[in-house]
């Protein structure tokens, strides 16, 4: 069942289980809201009465949204003025509409371990924060130590001796520029 919902000046199609960002309402996280604007209501293709239906909703969380600069300019008369905003922010999770509650997703039930090391897997349809994984994790094949490891460090080679020596009157010249010259100008 989906409705269509009005708050804050605004419209959200909304179903039961989905997480919303509406204006700022009172409350704290963890509250229950009403919604009772319910501008429209249907179940799959069919639309149902929206008399005396409303949406109960569950507060997540305050939070404000990015900020937001003002900046206005007047040419050639000094004038610029700067301001920020941060607009306040709800965030909801719908829990039902009308009688119809949101429905609890049920967790896998546990396999038997395979004889084999199995990959890690994530339910479907879970969101990354409630993301089951299942499955043995793997020992790290690389040893603590190195003495257990067996392996030496392999010795640093030896930089390549200079051929020539600088003298201190040519250290800091600039290189030569060739024996090709310019020819006078006749």
């Amino acid at each position: 069942m989906f409705a269509v919902v009005r708050t804050g000046g605004k419209q959200y199609r909304v179903a039961p289980g989905d997480k919303i960002v509406v204006e700022k309402l009172d409350g704290n996280a963890g509250d229950r809201v009403t919604l009772g604007d319910v501008l429209l209501a249907g179940d799959g293709g069919s639309l149902k009465s929206t008399d005396g239906l409303t949406v109960a909703a569950e507060i997540v969380a305050q939070a404000k949204a990015d900020k937001v600069t003002v900046f206005k300019k007047r040419r050639r008369h000094n004038y610029r003025r700067k301001k920020g905003h941060r607009q306040q922010h709800t965030i909801l999770k719908i829990v039902a509409i009308g009688d119809q509650k949101a429905e609890k997703k049920a967790a896998p039930k546990a396999e038997a371990a395979p004889a084999a090391p199995a990959k890690s897997k994530v339910t479907k349809g879970a969101e990354q924060s409630d993301a089951t994984v299942t499955g043995t994790p793997t020992e790290n094949p690389a040893p603590a130590n190195e003495k257990a490891a067996g392996a030496e460090k392999p010795a640093k080679k030896a930089a390549p001796a200079k051929a020539k020596a600088e003298t201190g009157s040519t250290k800091n010249a600039a290189p030569a520029k060739g024996s090709a010259k310019k020819s006078p100008k006749k």
